[in-house]
C-alpha cells in the first residue's frame, strides 16, 4: 500500500504551523508536505521533523506572491529571474529538510498574454530547475491543476504536461499526479496514471465534489488505493483535502479504505 504524507498547509490548520507536525505524527501519518516552508527557518522546521519522525516529502518552488493571488510564476515571461532566485532557495531548504523532490507551479496565465510565448517560458524554466536540481541530487515535478478552481492555471491536464516534458527533454523532470485535479479535467484515472507510471512521482488526492477527505464524493479511492499498489506506484501520495469538519474527525477514510 502507497505511504501517506499529511499536507500541512490543509490538514490540522486549527493549530499553528509548527504544532501541526506532531499532530500528524499523532495521527499515523509517516511523512508531510505543504506549500511552502519559506516563512520560517528550515531549521526549526526540520528540528519538528526529527522530533516526531516524519518523512519532509515535498514543497513547492517559490511561486510568487500567493495572497495576492498568484498560484506560480514559472509561465511569466516577466519574472524569470525571481523564478531562478527561487530555484536556489528552494535548493538551499531541501537540503536541510531531507527532501529529495520539489514540485513546480506553472502559474495563471496573464490576460491577453501569448500563449506561445508562455509556453516557451515555462519550457526554459523547468529546464534550467532541472538541471540545478539534478545537481542537488533532488527531483522536480510539475502539477496539473484544474482550471475550476484556478482559472486560467497555465498547465492543466495529463497530455498537456507531457507535452511540454518532451519539450523540455530533462530525465529529472516528472509530473505530480493530483487526483482531484484530474478527475474535473480528464477522469479516466486509473490508467492515466498506469499508462504514465514511470513519469509520475508524487500524488496527491481529495474527493469530488468539495475536495474533502476520501469517501465523501464521487472518487473510489478503495479501487484506486489497490490499483496503484497493483501497478507498482513507490510514490508518496499527499492528502491535500479540505476535512468536512475537523482533520481528526474526518481520519476515520484511512482505516476504511485500508489506508493503515
Amino acid at each position: 500500500m502507497p505511504r501517506f504524507a499529511a499536507n500541512l498547509s490543509m490538514l490540522f490548520t486549527e493549530l499553528d504551523f509548527m504544532d501541526r507536525f506532531a499532530a500528524a505524527a499523532k495521527a499515523g501519518f509517516s511523512g508531510v508536505e505543504y506549500l511552502f516552508p519559506y516563512d520560517f527557518p528550515a531549521e526549526e522546521i526540520k528540528a519538528q521533523l526529527d522530533a516526531n519522525g516524519l518523512t519532509q516529502v515535498l514543497f513547492n518552488l517559490p511561486a510568487g506572491d500567493w495572497a495576492g493571488g498568484d498560484r506560480g510564476i514559472a509561465c511569466d515571461p516577466e519574472r524569470v529571474e525571481e523564478f531562478r532566485a527561487g530555484v536556489d532557495k528552494a535548493i538551499a531548504y531541501a537540503k536541510v529538510l531531507g527532501n529529495t523532490q520539489v514540485n513546480c507551479l506553472a502559474g495563471i496565465a496573464p490576460k491577453g498574454a501569448d500563449i506561445g510565448k508562455l509556453e516557451m517560458t515555462l519550457i526554459e524554466n523547468l529546464r534550467y530547475a532541472a538541471k540545478k536540481l539534478e545537481e542537488a541530487g533532488i527531483r522536480l515535478v510539475m502539477e496539473m491543476i484544474n482550471t475550476r478552481d484556478i482559472p486560467r492555471f497555465f498547465l492543466n491536464n495529463t497530455s498537456q504536461a507531457l507535452e511540454i516534458r518532451d519539450k523540455v527533454g530533462s530525465s529529472n523532470l516528472f509530473l505530480q499526479y493530483d487526483i482531484y485535479h484530474m478527475q474535473i479535467m480528464e477522469g479516466d484515472l486509473a490508467r492515466t496514471m498506469e499508462n504514465n507510471l514511470a513519469v509520475i512521482n508524487h500524488v496527491q488526492l481529495a474527493d469530488n465534489p468539495g475536495r474533502n477527505e476520501p469517501g465523501t464524493g464521487e472518487i473510489n479511492y478503495r479501487f484506486l488505493f489497490e490499483h496503484l499498489d497493483r501497478i507498482g506506484y513507490q510514490g508518496w501520495i499527499g492528502c491535500e483535502y479540505k476535512p468536512a469538519t475537523t482533520t481528526e474527525a474526518g481520519l476515520g477514510w484511512m482505516k476504511a479504505h485500508n489506508a493503515i
